[in-house]
C-alpha cells in the first residue's frame, strides 16, 4: 500500500466534498479530469466529459431544495504498475435546509495521477437506500 497516494486522495476527496457543499464548481472542476465519467446511483445516466459533470451540479446548485452529497472513503487501493487507484466508499445526499437524508449508497472512483495532481477519471454510483 502507498500511504502517501492513499492520504493524496483523501485529501482531494475532502476537498471536493468541501466543494459540494459550498457549491464550489471551480474547484469540483479542478478535480476532474477532462473526460471524466459519472454513472449516477439511480438511474444510471451517464455524465461523459468534465464539462457534462460541470453542467450538472450548476443545475444540482441551483434547485430550490438542494441536496448535500458526501463521499466517505473506507478504502483506496493503489495500483503498483500505473499511476492510478481506485476508491471504495459510502455515499449519502441530505437536504440542505434540514440535513434529512434523502438517498445513500456505495460508490467506487477511478483515479489518474496527472504531474502531481490525482484526478477522478470515473465515478460509479450504487442507491441503496
Amino acid at each position: 500500500m502507498n500511504t502517501a497516494t492513499d492520504l493524496a486522495i483523501r485529501l482531494r476527496r475532502a476537498s471536493f466534498n468541501r466543494a459540494l457543499a459550498q457549491a464550489d464548481l471551480r474547484t469540483i472542476e479542478t478535480l476532474l479530469a477532462r473526460d471524466a465519467i459519472l454513472v449516477a446511483g439511480t438511474d444510471s445516466a451517464v455524465l461523459a466529459g468534465r464539462k457534462a459533470q460541470m453542467l450538472a451540479w450548476r443545475r444540482e446548485f441551483a434547485a430550490a431544495e438542494r441536496l448535500l452529497y458526501t463521499r466517505t472513503p473506507d478504502r483506496i487501493i493503489v495500483s503498483a504498475v500505473e499511476p492510478i487507484a481506485m476508491e471504495h466508499g459510502q455515499w449519502q445526499g441530505v437536504l440542505a435546509s434540514t440535513g434529512e437524508p434523502q438517498a445513500s449508497g456505495t460508490y467506487t472512483a477511478k483515479w489518474r495521477q496527472n504531474g502531481q495532481d490525482w484526478l477522478i477519471e470515473a465515478e460509479i454510483y450504487l442507491t441503496l437506500a
